[in-house]
């Protein structure tokens, strides 16, 4: 008896204690919040680790109402003064792009990234950028999804709602051919383990370690808020500690007088004359290593959340450099069938693509690697994602 009264207290004592802290969390993460967006016209355009890494800086993006998310790759990276992220970095035409991504981010990680983004895309414009080289590769290299991979937008897309059982067993089945990216987390490595089998048994040991699953996740995220607020604070900090500088001159809009801001863009590219000598072998080698490309399959994937989560994308395929191909050996025609396919699965899922056909053999789109933007490519892709902004019909 008198036992039992001793415990009582300290069970009261106990609630008490993390009931004030459920309650110091919560608000430290409300005041998180709070300063992520005050800081969004600064860190918008900017592309950083953490940002591709994390979600708070991408989830803060997606609910901006004037700030356009553009996941990519490594062209996002090259330091061309015309890149979106700089382009409409002072919103010349009233919204700032914000960039994400870097080298070997291909359409697998972007996936997870709009699955943890889940119900914050919903009715939301945003657009990607796919690379040609990607769909010529025979397997996804490994060091680029495990360079690429964020433990926490794994976590919020295998426990969270945003995708149904069908979808998440196929992503599931696809992430467990990296089995090094989930060695460190073995209840997610559990998890997609049981998702990817598709049994109901499997199905009902997930939705009993899904609570965990979501605790797991939750810990992630004050993770991910907490290294957020210190960046932004650093980034406040060192920004105060230095000279002040004149800001960039923001680009005039049209007027009637004025020039329109894309008359830098090159409005009419007539392609080089394509051979048309036979060259029906390499021609089938080519046609062989584009059909068999995991990467396919993997950007059907992130179409299939894309629509699930209701989001509004324009897809931006890079042309191929076509000038370089027929160096190669392979023609025009044999590389239609890229386009071609590109364009039945944007297509399939109603979604807005510009290919860039027309500039296949544009000699100033690529550069000399043929898989980056150029200045000039910039330019065009500024002004397909202005159009995309603001409800106009896109223009390749």
């Amino acid at each position: 008896m008198g036992s039992a009264r001793i415990r009582t207290p300290h069970l009261f004592s106990a609630v008490i204690a993390v009931g004030v802290a459920a309650t110091i969390l919560l608000v430290a993460r409300m005041g998180a919040i709070h300063l992520e967006q005050r800081a969004l016209a600064r860190t918008a355009s900017k592309r950083f680790q953490l940002k591709d890494q994390g979600m708070v800086f991408q989830r803060t993006a997606a609910h901006a109402r004037r700030v356009l998310p553009l996941y990519g790759s490594s062209e996002l990276v090259i330091g061309v003064p015309d890149r979106a992220s700089k382009f409409f970095q002072n919103a010349p035409t009233g919204f700032q792009v914000s960039p994400v991504g870097t080298v070997g981010t291909t359409s697998l990680i972007i996936l997870q990234k709009i699955a943890a983004l889940g119900s914050d895309l919903h009715g939301r414009r945003l657009a990607i950028s796919l690379s040609p080289a990607w769909f010529l590769m025979p397997a996804t290299k490994m060091d680029w999804y495990e360079g690429n991979f964020s433990l926490l937008a794994a976590s919020e897309l295998t426990f969270g709602s945003a995708l149904d059982f069908k979808l998440k067993r196929d992503i599931a089945s696809r992430m467990l051919q990296f089995p090094g990216t989930v060695e460190k987390s073995p209840l997610l490595k559990f998890a997609l383990s049981r998702l990817s089998s598709g049994s109901w048994y499997d199905r009902l040991i997930f939705c009993a370690i899904l609570p965990f699953g979501k605790v797991y996740t939750a810990g992630l995220e004050l993770q991910d808020h907490f290294a957020a607020v210190a960046h932004i604070l650093y980034v406040t900090n060192t920004a105060q500690a230095r000279p002040r500088q004149r800001p960039d001159r923001p680009i005039s809009i049209a007027k009637s007088s004025e020039p329109n801001i894309w008359t830098r863009v090159k409005l009419e590219n007539a392609p080089a004359k394509v051979e048309s000598t036979a060259r029906g072998r390499l021609d089938s080698v080519f046609l062989s290593r584009m059909n068999v490309a995991p990467e396919w399959a993997d950007l059907e994937l992130l179409l299939r959340a894309l629509a699930k989560v209701h989001a509004r994308p324009l897809l931006l395929s890079m042309p191929m450099d076509g000038r370089f191909y027929d160096r190669q050996g392979y023609s025009r025609l044999a590389r239609e069938n890229y386009y071609e396919k590109m364009r039945a699965l944007a297509q399939r899922y109603d979604f807005e693509l510009i290919e860039f056909e027309d500039h296949d053999e544009d000699p100033t789109f690529l550069d000399a690697q043929h898989t980056h933007l150029t200045q000039e490519g910039w330019l065009f892709y500024d002004r397909a994602l202005d159009d995309f902004f603001h409800g106009r019909v896109p223009r390749s």
